[in-house]
This record gives C-alpha cells, sequence and structure tokens, in this order.
C-alpha cells in the first residue's frame, strides 16, 4: 500500500480563495437571490449581508466510477399495475420524504437545502456587478492625487532589489574595453613581436627579455582594470506618474409632493440608497448633489433629502432650474462629468411639463451625460412621461426612462439604468 503525503504549506488565506471559488461557481444563485433580497429589505437593512440557499441537487460533486464494461443482456420482470403507455401519477407530498416533504415517515432519504451566509462586501459585489456611470469620460486632468508607476529607463541610483543585471554588465563591459583597450592591443602586438624572434633570432635574448618584461607589465595593467565598479551599476527606474482621474456630479432629483404616497416616497428612496452605495463603492472622485422639490426646489444634505417631512405642491421645473443654476456656479460641463436621477410618481401641474421638456432639451441635456427618469406608480403614465419621450427621441444615448410599480422593480430598473455599455 502506497501513501501520498502533501507537505506543502497552507497559506494564510487558503479558505478565503476556497471561499471565492465556491461563490464563482454558484454565482447564478447568488445573484438571484442577491435581486431578491434588495426587493424585499427596507432602507435600513439595504447594505447587510444575505444568507444564500442553493438546492441540493445542484451541489453534487462529479465523481469517477467504473463502468460495466463489456456487453451485458438484462431481463427486467414486469409489473401488474402498469402497462406501455399508462401516465403515472405524480406522488403526493413532494415525492415521498425525500427531504422536504410536509407529512412524516419511516421511509426515505435526502438532504436539505445548502444554506450559508455572505458578507456585506460580497452581497454589494454581486449587487453592483457590472454597472458603471454611462459616458463617463476624463474631463479634469490636474490637481489629481491619482498615481500609477511606471517604467522610466534605468539609474545609477536606486534600491538594490532592482538592480538590472544585464544593463550593469553591459555599462562594466564597456568600461573595461574604454579603460583597458590599448593596452590588450599593445599585448597582442608584443606577443606577435615575441613568437617573431624565438623563432627567427632564438639567441637575441635581450630583445626577447624585454618584450617579455613588456607583455608582464601589460597584463598587469589589464588586470588592475576591476572586472564589475560601482560605477557599472544600472537599476531600473520607477516613477509615479500622474493618473488621470474622471470628476462626476450626481444630482439626485425626488419629488415630495402630496400627491407622493408614503409607499410611494419609499421605494423612491431605496432607489436613491442603492444609487448611493453604487457611487460610494465604485467611484473615489464623484459629488453628489441632494434636491426635493415640490412647488419649490431646494438642495439639502443626505439627512434632510431622506428623512425630511416637508411636502406641498408639484413644480418639475423648479429642480431643474435649480440644478442649472448649481452647475453654472460650481460645475462646469467642461471639468465635470454630469449626471442626473430623478424620482417622481408623474403627477405635475400640467402647464409645467412642456416648460420640463425644453429646459431639458435646450438648456441641461447639452451638458448631461447622462439623465435617467424613474416613474414610480402603477398607474398609466402622466403628463410628464410623454414629454420626456420627446427628449428621449432628441438624446437616445443620454437619456433613459423607467417605471417601476412595486418595491420588486427597484433592482431590475437600476441594473437597466446602469448596465455596463459595450465601447465600440
Amino acid at each position: 500500500m502506497s501513501y501520498v503525503i502533501d507537505r506543502r504549506l497552507n497559506g494564510k488565506n487558503k479558505s478565503t480563495v476556497n471561499r471565492q471559488r465556491f461563490l464563482r461557481r454558484y454565482k447564478a444563485h447568488i445573484k438571484k437571490a442577491v435581486e431578491e433580497a434588495v426587493g424585499r429589505r427596507s432602507i435600513t437593512d439595504i447594505e447587510h449581508g444575505e444568507q444564500i440557499s442553493i438546492p441540493a441537487r445542484d451541489i453534487d460533486e462529479p465523481i469517477f466510477h467504473h463502468g460495466p464494461g463489456g456487453r451485458q443482456t438484462r431481463v427486467f420482470p414486469g409489473n401488474r399495475d402498469f402497462a406501455a403507455g399508462d401516465r403515472i401519477p405524480r406522488p403526493e407530498g413532494g415525492g415521498g420524504g425525500a427531504g422536504g416533504g410536509s407529512e412524516a415517515g419511516n421511509t426515505g432519504e435526502g438532504e436539505d437545502d445548502f444554506v450559508f451566509q455572505i458578507t456585506q462586501e460580497e452581497f454589494l459585489d454581486f449587487m453592483f456587478e457590472d454597472l458603471a456611470l454611462p459616458n463617463l469620460i476624463k474631463r479634469h486632468l490636474t490637481g489629481t492625487d491619482n498615481f500609477r508607476t511606471v517604467r522610466a529607463g534605468f539609474s545609477q541610483q536606486g534600491n538594490p532589489s532592482r538592480i538590472n543585471v544585464v544593463r550593469s554588465m553591459r555599462a562594466a563591459h564597456a568600461r573595461r574595453i574604454a579603460l583597458s583597450g590599448a593596452s590588450r592591443a599593445r599585448l597582442r602586438e608584443a606577443q606577435r613581436e615575441l613568437e617573431m624572434l624565438r623563432r627567427e633570432q632564438p639567441d637575441n635574448l635581450i630583445d626577447i627579455q624585454a618584450l617579455e618584461k613588456e607583455i608582464e607589465q601589460l597584463r598587469a595593467r589589464i588586470d588592475r582594470v576591476p572586472f564589475l565598479d560601482t560605477f557599472d551599476l544600472r537599476y531600473n527606474l520607477l516613477v509615479k506618474q500622474p493618473d488621470p482621474c474622471s470628476r462626476a456630479v450626481m444630482f439626485c432629483l425626488m419629488d415630495v409632493s402630496g400627491s407622493m404616497t408614503q409607499a410611494t416616497k419609499d421605494i423612491a428612496k431605496r432607489f436613491y440608497i442603492l444609487l448611493y452605495l453604487f457611487l460610494q463603492r465604485n467611484y473615489e472622485r464623484i459629488e453628489v448633489v441632494f434636491i426635493r422639490h415640490h412647488t419649490s426646489a431646494k438642495e439639502v444634505d443626505e439627512e434632510e433629502f431622506f428623512y425630511s417631512r416637508e411636502t406641498g405642491g408639484t413644480i418639475v421645473s423648479s429642480a431643474l432650474r435649480l440644478m442649472q443654476q448649481i452647475i453654472t456656479d460650481r460645475y462646469s460641463p467642461n471639468e465635470w462629468n454630469i449626471y442626473c436621477a430623478q424620482a417622481s410618481d408623474g403627477d405635475n401641474w400640467n402647464d409645467d411639463s412642456p416648460i420640463c421638456r425644453e429646459l431639458l432639451a435646450r438648456q441641461l441635456m447639452p451638458a448631461m451625460q447622462y439623465y435617467c427618469y424613474v416613474e414610480i406608480t402603477p398607474r398609466e403614465h402622466q403628463a410628464l412621461w410623454y414629454e420626456y419621450e420627446k427628449v428621449a427621441e432628441l438624446f437616445p444615448d443620454s437619456f433613459a426612462q423607467q417605471q417601476i410599480v412595486d418595491a420588486g422593480d427597484i433592482y431590475p430598473v437600476f441594473r437597466k439604468l446602469f448596465q455596463k455599455r459595450m465601447v465600440t
């Protein structure tokens, strides 16, 4: 009997590697569970981990075993209950005690579903996978604190760990040639003269001894040139190069008018929390501007945006005008990528909807990278939706609108709006 002993040292994060391999293998089940969790969670626990359940049939491991081999003949006995063509009824209670039956029994075996917990980081990774801000370009090239290390040739000073052996030996060889080239040439010439004298004038001992002494001196002079000197050392030079980064601003426009019920506001807040987590997790240089509006619009902080109880009528153009003013004062389109996400129930003062279309088409959209409108209503679309459709026809690549009926639509709609696009 032979034994195989694995004496390799286990890495510190071996369990982490195995866990990540497991998560990749059952990615489809986890993404489905994450999507369902986003729809049923409240605002306060949107960024927690999640419990994932995988059916037992999907975690079976393939195994190697011996086949029957050869050619076999089998005779199967018949039965008294069924004949060819009969339809066999499905067993009641889920198949007779194979794990998960509703009634107790004294027969049958099975396995429960495999249930495990994913962390908050893993939950957010699956939630925001393949999502990105559309049309993001690098507008701001100065004043950045992001750097990347790049190769910048070679230097005569540096860390010993960065020494370039090939360049160092090449420099040493060139130095030896430069310092001892004349001596080597004279040495070869003297050796030829000595051989000629020994062959033609073997009795001329004075000249032979003089040449032998000269050859000895030349060899000593050549040997005094060091093989490698500190002057020859060359190091790989690494420098930090400024990495241009994209500066972006996201305007969050939320309707808080009286037509927005508490359930509608809750869905809007959950959509914006999802957006806020996405921006914080995926982008470093991005600012978020919160605007609440009813008959008038007001720029607020994060706390007031999500928890203020102020309400009133509905004039959507007030929020658009305020956003335009803020862009003019603080966010130049030449330096900033400008985005906007608007959530509303669609109700608006009828004479104001055409004004919103004009503001978007003529003034705001030419400066915007992307504008998305989310209408939260189970009813038919309102006038504002149809006016925005005209804007979408003018700007098909930078304007999008979606409808949310209930909380279960938040995550699918969010993915449609911010799905990473292929660059053509």
